[in-house]
């Protein structure tokens, strides 16, 4: 990733950090532990995000 970015990809990478995180625990209580975890989650190492 190069150090000068456009503010459109800027942006775009921002979503996606603040998407990749864990689900809160009030929504496993308030779905009765039927949604543990989020299946959504990137690793920074594994999968690119097809930039």
């Amino acid at each position: 990733m190069s150090s000068h970015k456009t503010f459109r990809i800027k942006q775009f990478l921002a979503k996606k950090q603040k998407q990749n995180r864990p689900i809160p625990q009030w929504i496993r209580m308030k779905t009765g532990n039927k949604i543990r975890y989020n299946s959504k989650r990137r690793h920074w190492r594994r999968t690119r995000l097809g930039l």
